[in-house]
């Protein structure tokens, strides 16, 4: 089970497809999945809802909602609905049903048959003893109870059929004695039936009882928002695991990015396993798709295991790394002579990178995942100050900076790994699904001459498109967008809640956890700026540096040609212990003054759809909110946003991981970045949050969020492309040749895309890679099967041009891949979409049941897509 909370779209998409093709290769299409089972994840999100029905899901069962959600909808019998998961883009075919299991994931109170549970006489639970001539038969008595029970539950559907779990975590350690026990349940229960119980107990399955469901034919009630933030009772909001191990987060985030390109890099190469390059692919996804698990992208686990999470992930990186040195032996040869080989700096953000620190020549490799063209600003370590960057064509001079490596707390690069002194900055033009190479070489003559200076004397930083300004002692207090003419006041800074340190036995004793974010206060306590390390410009970049603590640090960057504002911080090692008092929650938090959003805010869900939130409120009861902060905190995985109150502007701020946000007072935005908790919330983690760093005295971590400020018509064309290139940014490599710009360029390929047709401004290219070994549709011979995914990056009324259907055609589309023909499939790509055939279901709102089939999208090899869809294609290519 994913977490739906702090996970990509992309990355749920990634790990059902490898846990259908696992199904699909062993089971066939008896082993195709129809049902959700999410029971333990901590909140449900709209687009996980949406996903399971492209899928082609019937339904999905969940065990954990609000407490007071779940009491409202037992009274009124609302356990199951039907959940549209795209109400104003996809529609009907995004509607799925959905059930609330009656006790979590858990067995009915008086059958924990488990054998542990049994032994420890955890609450009385006792064997059945159906032998009446013995002093200790209980039949009665437990079936008596498991009658009841069953009633009770009856009495929150709207049917007569009723779902009972037997299970829990860590059970069936003797799966023997389990069943030998339910065995005798069923047929003692059964058999109160003659003396007139109505109660029926059977084996099933998921299926088999949404089956049973359908067939009474009844109509549903609807749901159009999700299940966010889940609180498990007064005072109880899971809302800390939106942030929690956020270099985890991060981590996880990053290497799905590469993934992505090294699936296409391998495809446009037409690598095959000779050696062992598809199996390297597979074992980085496997790694990253473990990594979306409820109890490990959510930082929900202990310390050892989110260990064990890094270390397969950073083998699955290293293997595909491999795996691009092959590719770019193929996509870079140049008339039969071989590429270069390509080194990779995984210590790159904290200045550390050996082959460019030591090299006084060197290449940067950089290869773009998106379907357009992007000007990618290379950040790159070096020990010296004297360096001219060329173009890929080896002689075109490249704007560039050096800027001296801002100071780092020691905790945040591992022992002994010295950090460059300097960063050499410049911007890269790069094709779309493709690399270009630039030479950075020593040059004492400075053909290109940095024009980088330090000064306190300035207070503004800028280019053509955005202004941000600071008062003298170094805080923001304005943002200005200079092409629609719109200038605010803005503040910004660092501030951080104490956390609640209670013993858990009742909800006014709960602590802040791993899970659970209650702060002790609701006003958070501000971390001043400490030192003002003044402005720097170059001709690339713009940055202003503040210090606020020791341990908390930020720089506001602004990029030659880019419209957003970039607040890089880095927070840690956070104080906490017997001298710093509890522990501590870090956050950011952006205010114009009088805004007007007046609690009202928006923010994505997965990355994809955008929902409106609002303080206080929630769409489907009446909640009593008892935590002011925690309770009113989402998730927030690509960007969250405040509209001005008369409707005409928009504030936006993308992040570069999963973070809890919300907008508390108008014209605040506040986003978590760090949590050191000392104090264990009892939820199953058995330990602290408290992340022990490199160097044992806590982790430091570094990110950036990306801020934009525009009317509200022009906003969706800045995030929406915006928030695809922070989650596939390009991928730089490094190499030294040894060669001049000159021979090299004669010898090796320094430039490359893989489209050579053109996409529409509104798609995005979703997924390149090969089937391995086949296609769930037999392919034609001579032909390789590819798995293609396309979509429509805008929703419905997003911007007056781009959120229309539009059609393009992929015949004449990749490079060196000839277009044979393409069949449909629903989005987990291991069925045809012609043979999916979902449940329909009767809605209260609607006088009849609406098609829930999957919308077709392919013509030939024409593509047709409308907002938010998403095509998912087996194109069978003629590789010559």
């Amino acid at each position: 089970m994913n977490d739906e909370a702090a996970t990509h779209y992309s990355a749920i998409i990634d790990q059902h497809k490898l846990g259908f093709e696992f199904l699909r290769q062993n089971f066939g299409v008896c082993g195709r999945t129809k049902i959700g089972w999410q029971i333990d994840p901590f909140g449900h999100s709209r687009e996980q809802a949406s996903l399971f029905a492209q899928f082609g899901f019937d339904g999905l069962f969940f065990g954990r909602l609000d407490y007071q959600d779940k009491s409202n909808r037992q009274m009124s019998r609302t356990m199951e609905m039907v959940w549209r998961g795209s109400p104003n883009n996809l529609g009907s075919t995004s509607d799925l049903f959905t059930g609330v299991l009656p006790n979590g994931y858990d067995y009915p109170s008086g059958v924990h048959f488990d054998v542990w549970n049994i032994y420890q006489k955890n609450n009385g639970q006792q064997f059945i003893h159906d032998d009446p001539t013995l002093q200790d038969y209980n039949v009665d008595e437990i079936v008596d109870k498991f009658i009841t029970e069953i009633n009770v539950y009856q009495s929150w559907y709207g049917t007569n059929h009723v779902i009972a779990t037997m299970g829990s975590d860590f059970n069936y350690v003797d799966a023997h004695l389990n069943f030998k026990e339910m065995d005798k349940l069923i047929h003692h229960v059964n058999a109160r039936q003659e003396q007139g119980s109505k109660v029926n107990v059977l084996y099933s399955t998921p299926s088999c009882y949404l089956k049973s469901v359908h067939g009474d034919n009844r109509n549903w009630t609807t749901k159009s928002d999700d299940f966010f933030p889940y609180a498990s009772r007064s005072h109880t909001y899971w809302s800390g695991y939106f942030t929690s191990r956020p270099a985890q987060k991060r981590y996880t985030r990053q290497l799905n990015g590469f993934l992505q390109s090294v699936k296409q890099m391998t495809s446009l190469a037409q690598l095959d396993n000779s050696k062992g390059d598809l199996d390297n692919v597979q074992k980085l996804a496997a790694s990253i798709s473990l990594g979306q698990h409820h109890d490990a992208i959510t930082g929900t686990e202990k310390q050892v295991v989110a260990f064990d999470y890094a270390q397969r992930m950073a083998k699955g990186s290293a293997l595909a790394q491999d795996t691009v040195n092959q590719a770019y032996a193929v996509l870079m040869s140049k008339k039969k002579v071989a590429s270069v080989p390509q080194s990779f700096c995984d210590y790159r953000n904290v200045s550390v990178c050996a082959i460019t620190q030591n090299a006084k020549n060197f290449e940067v490799t950089m290869f773009n995942p998106l379907s357009w063209a992007v000007n990618y600003t290379a950040r790159v370590p070096v020990s010296g100050d004297k360096f001219t960057v060329l173009a890929d064509d080896g002689h075109t001079l490249v704007p560039s900076d050096i800027f001296s490596v801002t100071s780092a707390p020691a905790g945040i690069r591992p022992a002994g790994m010295k950090p460059a002194t300097r960063e050499l900055v410049f911007t890269a033009e790069l094709p779309p699904v493709g690399f270009a190479t630039y030479f950075v070489r020593e040059d004492t003559l400075l053909r290109w001459r940095p024009n980088t200076k330090v000064t306190k004397d300035e207070t503004t930083i800028g280019n053509k498109y955005v202004e941000v300004s600071f008062d003298s002692d170094g805080y923001v207090r304005r943002l200005t967008n200079l092409k629609s003419n719109v200038s605010v006041p803005l503040s910004q800074s660092l501030f951080y809640y104490k956390a609640f340190e209670g013993y858990n036995a009742s909800p006014e004793s709960q602590s802040s956890g791993a899970y659970i974010f209650r702060p002790e206060d609701n006003t958070p306590v501000k971390i001043n700026i400490t030192k003002w390390e003044g402005i720097v410009k170059g001709s690339v970049v713009q940055e202003a540096r503040q210090r606020f603590s020791d341990w908390a640090s930020q720089v506001v960057r602004v990029y030659r040609d880019r419209p957003f504002v970039e607040f890089e911080w880095t927070v840690g090692p956070i104080p906490a212990g017997i001298f710093s008092g509890s522990g501590k929650e870090i956050i950011s938090r952006y205010n114009i003054p009088g805004w007007g959003n007046k609690g009202v805010f928006y923010t994505d869900s997965n990355g994809r759809e955008i929902l409106q939130r609002k303080i206080n409120y929630r769409p489907t009861w009446e909640a009593d909110i008892d935590e002011p902060v925690a309770g009113n905190y989402f998730p927030v995985d690509s960007l969250i946003s405040i509209k001005s109150g008369d409707s005409k502007y928009q504030f936006t701020v993308l992040v570069d991981r999963a973070e809890g946000g919300s907008s508390l007072n108008d014209g605040d935005v506040e986003l978590m970045l760090h949590r050191r908790l000392l104090v264990d919330d009892s939820f199953g983690v058995g330990q602290a949050l408290n992340e022990p760093g490199l160097d044992g005295k806590g982790l430091v971590v570094r990110g950036s969020h990306y801020v934009l400020l525009d009317t509200v018509e022009n906003s969706a064309r800045q995030f929406r492309p915006l928030a695809q290139e922070l989650f596939l940014p390009a991928q730089p490599s490094f190499s030294v040749s040894g060669l001049s710009p000159k021979v090299y360029t004669e010898k090796i390929n320094t430039k490359y895309s893989g489209l050579i047709g053109h996409l529409p401004e509104q798609i995005h290219l979703l997924t390149l890679e090969r089937f391995f070994p086949d296609g769930p549709v037999a392919s034609p011979a001579g032909t390789i099967p590819h798995l293609v995914r396309f979509e429509h990056i805008y929703g419905v009324g997003e911007d007056a041009s781009l959120s229309v259907p539009v059609t393009f055609d992929i015949e004449h589309l990749f490079e060196g891949l000839f277009f044979v023909d393409a069949t449909e499939l629903a989005l987990g790509a291991n069925a045809a979409l012609s043979d999916i055939h979902r449940l329909q279901w009767n809605k209260r709102d609607e006088s009849q049941a609406t098609p829930s089939g999957l919308s077709t999208a392919l013509d030939g090899s024409k593509v047709t897509l409308k907002p938010m869809q998403i095509v998912t294609l087996q194109v069978n290519f003629k590789v010559l």
